[in-house]
């Protein structure tokens, strides 16, 4: 199973936490951030902290398989969102279908996807809009393509932050007239942070260990 951002940062809490405690070293420490923000399954992080006890109770040890773990997928929801003089969203935790229907004339639709559950690994939302907008926010990792004809109009599109040939593609269809389509990329949460804070340490122990390296050279 592939492992997601958040699973790398919880490997990442855990080795933070071995290092204050000493049980690795700065060394140990870098060489291991390495793998981990490298990992893409659940098997390329597992080793990494096999040699570590336990974390402190009541905090459990930190499952790697998560095989019971993964919710249910929510129940499914009208494919079409419909915003005549007016507005409409969807946000949240949703079943995203193959296609998701956006109409909207002299008004908005706002869709969220950063915790929606895609049916498949490639999903269509198809808009059609007059003299209105549609706001889309995905999440990092998503591939989204402009296949829609704009007229008076436009996309206002993300460029791709990944280059995984099996990333999640949103594929957007339909026609834009006298409107546009916004889709911008954030976080859930402030995970993106807590990654941050992870990489800066780890910069931070690269440079102690070249430090160290010099003094033994120039002994």
């Amino acid at each position: 199973m592939r492992a997601s951002d958040a699973d790398r940062d919880q490997v990442a809490d855990r080795l933070r936490e071995a290092l204050a405690e000493g049980r690795i070293t700065p060394e140990e420490h870098a060489e291991r951030i390495d793998v981990v923000y490298n990992a893409k399954t659940y098997a390329e992080l597992e080793p990494v902290l096999s040699d570590l006890p336990a974390a402190r109770a009541p905090r459990p040890r930190v499952d790697l398989r998560k095989d019971e773990q993964v919710p249910a997928p929510p129940a499914p929801q009208s494919p079409n969102l419909v915003a005549i003089f007016g507005g409409a969203e969807r946000k949240g935790r949703w079943l995203v279908e193959p296609t998701t229907n956006v109409s909207c004339v002299f008004g908005g639709v706002d869709v969220d996807f950063r915790q929606a559950v895609l049916s498949r690994g490639e999903v269509t939302v198809n808009v059609t809009c007059v003299f209105g907008g549609v706001n889309l926010v995905v999440p990092p990792g998503v591939r989204v393509v402009g296949s829609n004809v704009a007229i008076f109009g436009g996309n206002d599109l993300p460029e791709d932050d990944t280059t995984d040939p099996d990333a999640p593609v949103i594929r957007l269809t339909g026609l834009v007239l006298f409107g546009g389509v916004s889709v911008t990329r954030r976080e859930v949460g402030g995970k993106g942070r807590t990654r941050d804070r992870h990489r800066e340490i780890h910069r931070l122990h690269q440079e102690r260990r070249a430090e160290t390296r010099e003094r033994r050279r120039g002994r």
